[in-house]
C-alpha cells in the first residue's frame, strides 16, 4: 500500500515529497523500486545528415584527392588549388572525414622504402683483422676554426696504426691515410675489415674503390647508432680527457705536436684496461704474453713470501683478450646443438 501511495504521489509532487507524506524512507523506496531492471531502450536509428555528401559525391571527392595531380598534396592545398580553378567539391574538414572513413588519413605520397640497416657484427681474434676509424674536430685558436683528426684503430690491440691531422674533412685525405696504413701494416688481400660510421668521407666512392682495390672489406654503422662504433669513440674520449688536452689549440703546429705526443704515449705507454692493462703496442706486436709471464713471476714471488695476504687464491695478472667484437654475434641455435 505504501508503494502504491508513493507511486501515485510521485508524478504530482516528486519522490522526496511523496515519501515524506506517507512516512517512507526515500532510500528504502529507491532500493525496492530499482530491484527490477529498467525497460530496455529502443535502438537508435541513425538519421542521415541532410547536408552530407551523397555517395556519388563522396566517390568523386576521393577520386580527386587520390588523383595523379593531388595524391602528394594535403587536403588544404587541394582545396585551395581547386578554388583557384573555379571548382568547389567539399570543405577541408569534409575531405579529411571522407579520407578517414576509408583509412586514408596517413602518408599518401609515393615514397621509396628501404630495408632496415643491418646490424654490424664483427669479431677480431688477433691484430690486423678489424680496424675502426673516425674523424673528430679539435678547436682552433678562434671561433669556428677547427682541425680534423683522422684516427685508425685496431679494435683487438687498441693500437693506432695510422692518424693524420688536417685542415679539412674529405674523402681524398681519408683515402691517402687508409692506403698508407694498409701498406705499412703489410695487410694482405682478404685479411682486413675496416669499420666506420656513415660520415661523408667514410661512405665516399673514392674510399670504397680504394678498399676494393686493396681487398679490404668495408663495414658501416647503422644510421643514428653511435654504439656501432664504440672503440673510436672511446679512444677520442681518452684523448680529450687527458690533463694536458687544452680548451683550444693555438695553431695547427700546436695541435699536431700534441697529437704526436699523445699517440706515442697511447701506443707505447698507456696501460689499457680493455687489454689486461698492457700497452697497445705490446698486444699488437705479440709482446704481451711475455709481459704477462713476467708479471706472473712477480706475483708468484709475492705469494711465496706472504701467502697469508692472499686469502682466496694465488694472484694472477689480468688475462689477455682472446676475442673482441663490435656487437657480439648471437650464437646460431643450429650450431650449438
Amino acid at each position: 500500500m505504501i508503494d502504491q501511495a508513493v507511486a501515485e504521489l510521485t508524478p504530482l509532487v516528486g519522490v522526496r515529497a511523496g515519501c515524506a507524506a506517507v512516512g517512507e524512507a526515500q532510500a528504502r523506496w529507491y532500493r525496492r523500486h530499482r530491484q527490477s531492471p529498467p525497460p530496455p531502450k529502443p535502438d537508435r536509428v541513425p538519421t542521415p545528415q541532410p547536408r552530407a555528401l551523397s555517395e556519388l559525391e563522396r566517390k568523386e571527392l576521393r577520386r580527386v584527392l587520390n588523383s595523379e595531380e593531388h595524391v602528394d598534396e594535403a587536403p588544404a592545398t587541394v582545396y585551395a588549388k581547386l578554388l583557384d580553378q573555379g571548382v568547389y567539391v567539399a570543405s577541408v574538414p569534409t575531405m579529411y572525414r571522407v579520407l578517414r572513413d576509408h583509412g586514408e588519413v596517413h602518408e599518401r605520397r609515393r615514397q621509396a622504402t628501404h630495408p632496415a640497416a643491418k646490424k654490424p657484427e664483427l669479431v677480431a681474434t688477433k691484430p690486423n683483422e678489424i680496424y675502426s676509424w673516425d674523424i673528430t674536430k679539435l678547436l682552433g685558436p678562434q671561433k669556428w676554426t677547427y682541425y680534423y683528426l683522422y684516427v685508425i684503430l685496431d679494435i683487438f690491440s687498441r693500437y693506432v696504426p695510422g692518424w693524420m691531422l688536417a685542415h679539412a674533412e674529405n674523402a681524398k685525405l681519408a683515402e691517402a691515410l687508409l692506403a698508407d696504413t694498409v701498406t705499412k701494416q703489410h695487410i694482405e688481400r682478404g685479411q682486413l675489415t675496416i669499420h666506420a660510421d656513415r660520415g661523408s668521407p667514410m661512405v665516399a666512392k673514392p674510399v670504397a674503390f680504394l678498399l676494393a682495390d686493396l681487398g679490404v672489406t668495408k663495414s658501416h654503422s647503422r644510421p643514428h647508432t653511435s654504439n656501432d662504433n664504440p672503440f673510436s669513440e672511446s679512444q677520442f674520449r681518452t684523448m680529450k680527457y687527458r690533463p694536458e688536452f687544452p680548451d683550444r689549440f693555438g695553431c695547427f703546429q700546436d695541435a699536431h705536436g700534441f697529437c704526436s705526443r699523445f699517440f706515442s704515449w697511447y701506443n707505447d705507454e698507456h696501460r689499457h684496461s680493455g687489454i689486461g692493462f698492457h700497452t697497445p703496442a705490446d698486444v699488437h706486436y705479440g709482446r704481451a704474453a711475455l709481459v704477462r709471464a713476467e708479471r706472473a713471476a712477480v706475483l708468484n714471488g709475492a705469494y711465496a713470501e706472504h701467502p697469508e695476504r692472499f686469502v682466496r687464491k694465488p694472484p694472477q695478472p689480468p688475462a689477455l683478450p682472446t676475442a673482441v667484437w663490435i656487437n657480439e654475434p648471437k650464437e646460431d641455435p643450429a650450431t650449438t646443438q
